[in-house]
């Protein structure tokens, strides 16, 4: 049974909005939907859910779900990163669309900093994150897929997530099993894990779902068990 990725990873969203204006953004309609801010374009910080991290119960945060982390300000960054400095209990992961705006270095063993990447035109995002932001762990999203990525250079990568566009949108992209096969592959032979997401099931099958989380996350959810005991 096919896991849900929202069950294994924590959003937290302490920064809502993103001035990239991609067409398929879901963050953006539920943010308009809701009335979140009033302008989705122009982040704002919440520094009031800066507490959640500091919760004993171990989790695996996304911080970045409702944001882009290369558009964050650089105050609100630093003081996010304090936190993270003082409650190593948790995995912290973050993604980008922008890893050439990045000059960013981090130390903490529990960061993960990664790059979506939605077509093969977008593909050198991997040697920019590289390059441009300097980390324990490094991972990369394939969400949504527009098309075929090709060959890519995986070396350093920790962890590769796979998935589909949602919603309803007219002419919305949908991933073709054959470009997913094809990131297992290269995956496998960098020995990085990858997962798919619960939104792959109607396309590429139930059992042919490969879900695989790094083992630093997989720490987590065990700890988690322990305090359902």
């Amino acid at each position: 049974m096919s896991r849900c990725i929202k069950e294994l990873i924590q959003n937290l969203n302490l920064i809502i909005g993103c001035d990239i204006g991609c067409n398929y953004c879901y963050a953006r309609g539920l943010t308009n939907r809701y009335h979140i801010t009033e302008d989705f374009s122009v982040p704002e910080y919440y520094p009031e859910k800066l507490r959640i991290m500091a919760r004993k119960k171990p989790r695996n945060l996304f911080l970045t779900g409702m944001s882009d982390f290369a558009g964050w300000d650089e105050k609100w960054r630093d003081e996010i990163f304090s936190h993270i400095e003082k409650n190593p209990h948790n995995q912290y992961i973050f993604l980008t669309k922008r890893p050439e705006r990045l000059n960013f270095s981090t130390d903490p063993e529990n960061v993960w900093i990664g790059v979506t990447v939605t077509s093969s035109k977008e593909k050198d995002r991997i040697r920019q994150l590289r390059e441009n932001c300097r980390c324990r762990h490094y991972h990369v999203t394939f969400e949504p897929m527009f098309d075929d990525v090709g060959e890519l250079d995986l070396k350093g990568i920790d962890w590769i997530v796979i998935g589909t566009e949602t919603g309803c949108r007219k002419n919305k992209a949908v991933t073709d099993p054959a470009w997913a096969y094809s990131i297992v592959r290269q995956a496998e032979k960098y020995h990085v894990p990858v997962f798919m997401k619960e939104d792959l099931i109607s396309i590429m099958g139930d059992e042919n779902m490969i879900q695989q989380l790094p083992r630093e996350f997989d720490r987590i959810l065990k700890d988690q068990e322990k305090w359902k005991k």
